[in-house]
């Protein structure tokens, strides 16, 4: 089962998302985060993980091929032989977030991949990380409404962001658009 959340930057879907996967009830969280690491982007990880310590997650970190989590966590859940019958069997991933993993993915290794090829290997590793895990949670943005003018490299970005969005909320059970902290039930 796949939740798709969407908002804009800064809009709280983090947080909403966060929130959703800690009310289910799955013994086992799992935060698959796509943030590559650098200097610039070492304040907002340690933001990030500040933000969800103590709710119960294992911290995943896949910034391409996030297919590789999935013995990651098959590692981790035999392990895990949890009685208490309030918890569902399984787990749930929160995969945070897609822009960045497009980002990785298209901007692998120094080449700029098509955006064609980007989609289709970004919605085979989602696919195939949904037929592993119990129930998948997926966080994105919203940035096409700026307005901005763009080079080449930028729009294909915004054009295979936009084509995944599209095609994960055709075969998500639930999407929510989030809204200053509001998530709405689309």
């Amino acid at each position: 089962m796949i939740t798709l959340v969407y908002g804009g930057s800064s809009s709280g879907k983090s947080e909403y998302a966060e929130n959703l996967v800690c009310s289910t009830g799955y013994k086992n969280k799992y935060y698959l985060a796509t943030m590559k690491h650098s200097d610039d982007a070492k304040d907002r990880i340690m933001r990030h993980r500040n933000l969800r310590q103590g709710k119960g997650f294992v911290t995943l970190e896949h910034d391409v091929d996030i297919v590789n989590a999935i013995s990651e966590i098959d590692s981790i859940d035999s392990g895990d032989f949890s009685t208490n019958k309030a918890d569902l069997d399984g787990e749930i991933v929160l995969l945070e977030c897609m822009s960045n993993l497009v980002a990785n993915e298209m901007f692998r290794d120094g080449e700029i991949n098509s955006a064609d090829d980007c989609v289709a290997k970004i919605l085979s590793d989602v696919k195939e990380l949904e037929e592993n895990v119990s129930s998948l949670v997926i966080v994105t943005n919203n940035v096409f409404e700026d307005g901005i003018s763009y080079d080449v490299g930028t729009k294909e970005y915004l054009r295979a962001l936009g084509a995944i969005n599209r095609k994960l909320a055709a075969v998500a059970e639930e999407v929510y658009e989030v809204v200053v902290g509001i998530g709405i039930k689309l």
